[in-house]
């Protein structure tokens, strides 16, 4: 984490919501299109899956109770600002728990959305070994906007897994799919728990 930039209070309050996140790809994807420069025919599939995934995990993640416990705890107020795109078939694994936590926090938590490529200081701020992987939450203090955790762009097995399909030089549709048959069968446990051992680094 790199303290040389830090989102500006204006920047973060004209950031998406999950709502208007959501809406601008239902938008984009009425024409044919998904979200940052980079358009193709691929790229609107998978966005169209994620927004299934996104719209399935809304509906079934349920909380550990201990996660949402933490979550009401939490002392200060923070802002969860979360690089992203719509393509990312990760981010769709993981932003709705980010969602189900915020709600849990009792208005502790507040997430706002920024698409990667329209924000490349601040993505270059929190590469992951030298590359621009999402979904990246950045935890910052709601006052201050210091700062505070960072996480991502995956829970640690399925980046390890994601390393070894690439060295390995597995193709990338056998590689989504590993990666994609590990979170249903984690059914976000593992996130969950990697963002309960985050806040209870906040307290």
């Amino acid at each position: 984490m790199l303290d040389t930039f830090q989102l500006t209070r204006e920047q973060i309050d004209s950031a998406y919501s999950y709502e208007s996140y959501r809406s601008l790809i239902d938008t984009l994807l009425a024409k044919g299109q998904t979200t940052g420069p980079k358009q193709s025919e691929a790229l609107t599939k998978y966005t169209q899956l994620n927004v299934q995934r996104m719209h399935r995990l809304d509906k079934t993640t349920v909380l550990m109770p201990e996660l949402a416990e933490a979550a009401r705890q939490l002392d200060r107020s923070y802002f969860w600002l979360v690089l992203t795109e719509g393509w990312c078939g990760d981010a769709a694994q993981i932003i709705p728990v980010f969602e189900h936590i915020a709600t849990a926090s009792n208005g502790r938590i507040q997430t706002r959305y920024f698409l990667r490529d329209e924000h490349p200081e601040f993505m270059d701020a929190h590469l992951t070994k030298g590359g621009r992987a999402i979904p990246k939450l950045v935890v910052a203090d709601a006052e201050t906007l210091q700062e505070a955790a960072e996480w991502g762009p995956r829970p640690e097995p399925a980046q390890e897994l994601y390393w070894s399909l690439k060295d390995g030089q597995v193709p990338f549709d056998e590689l989504t799919t590993r990666l994609h048959t590990w979170y249903a069968k984690d059914k976000t446990l593992t996130t969950q728990a990697e963002l309960l051992a985050l806040l209870h680094q906040l307290q």
